[in-house]
Parts: structure tokens; C-alpha cells; sequence
């Protein structure tokens, strides 16, 4: 797949990664990763996330217990909650908006995040077992935000074995 279009080589290349180097990532790295998650697209532009950047080592280790001790959130230089905020979507597509598309529209972010990240030589991993109420304690979160998503972000200090994928057969229907 060489010979793919450099998109298409990240999408294939992106793996979750769980060891990080402690390097810090270059400010305009991290702009630029957050900039790729807001032009994600949104359900009517409604734009309902917001990003909590975390590089402070107390909140890490907080994410890190609200996380159920995944350690390695504590180890990337960044971690990125990623949070549903379901009355901004409500506002335009009532029920539907406040329980799916606010959730749809920030795994579109979080999406972009990783394979930005992997395109800028950063491993990532989408974390989505947490408690909840953990995680909004751990960021003081206001009421009307729920987080979905926490991603560390670094220099990966190696990375895994590929997860198997299932064949096509199995999850294609013609």
C-alpha cells in the first residue's frame, strides 16, 4: 500500500499505542492537533464538544484512577478529554441530537485527533473505559458536559502488535 495516497497510508498505519516517551510535544503540534478536531464535522455545524487539554501530572493521575488504573494516560506529555456537551445539539435536533449525534460528532473529532497525531509521528489511544463521574470530578467538569473520550497524546516508546481485524466477509453486506 505504498503506492496509497498519504490519507489513506495513515488510516492503515494508525494503531493504539500504550508506552510514551515523556517528551513534550511542540506547542504548534498540539494547535494543530486541536485544530484538526475542530474541523471535524458536526451535525448541523452545531459544534457540541469541548477539549479539555491535561498536562498537569495530578489530573493525569487523576484520569489515571477515573480510568481504572490504565497508567499510561499519566505517561503520554498530553492527554485530551474529549467532551459531549448534549443540550448545544439538543437546541437544534431535540432527543436525537442530545443522545446521538452530540456522541456522533465528537468521535468524529476524536477520529481526526488520531490520525492527525499518527500523521505527526504521535501515538494515541481512544480510552473510553472510565467512570464517568471519576473523570467529570478529576476536570470539575460543569453539569451539561460528558466526557467520552480520554486520548493520551506522545512520542510513542514502542508499540504493540497489531490488533486482527475481521475479514470483510463478516461485516459487509451486499
Amino acid at each position: 500500500m505504498n503506492d496509497a495516497p498519504e490519507t489513506i497510508q495513515t488510516i492503515l498505519k494508525r494503531q493504539s499505542c500504550r508506552h510514551f516517551l515523556s517528551d513534550e510535544l511542540p506547542e504548534e503540534h498540539v494547535k494543530l492537533l486541536l485544530e484538526c478536531m475542530r474541523r471535524a464535522p458536526s451535525a448541523g455545524n452545531m459544534q457540541p464538544w469541548r477539549f479539555y487539554l491535561v498536562r498537569d501530572d495530578e489530573r493525569k493521575q487523576e484520569l489515571v484512577a477515573s480510568a481504572y488504573g490504565q497508567r499510561f494516560i499519566a505517561d503520554a506529555p498530553v492527554a485530551i478529554v474529549v467532551c459531549a456537551v448534549a443540550d448545544e445539539s439538543a437546541a437544534r435536533y431535540g432527543e436525537r441530537g442530545a443522545t446521538l449525534y452530540c456522541i456522533q460528532d465528537t468521535a468524529a473529532a476524536v477520529q481526526n485527533l488520531l490520525l492527525a497525531a499518527t500523521t505527526l509521528g504521535y501515538g494515541t489511544c481512544w480510552i473510553g473505559a472510565f467512570d464517568e463521574q471519576a473523570a467529570v470530578e478529576a476536570l470539575k467538569l460543569p453539569a451539561r458536559e460528558r466526557p467520552v473520550a480520554i486520548i493520551p497524546v506522545g512520542k510513542p516508546r514502542r508499540l504493540g502488535s497489531r490488533t486482527p481485524r475481521r475479514p470483510l466477509d463478516e461485516i459487509v453486506i451486499e
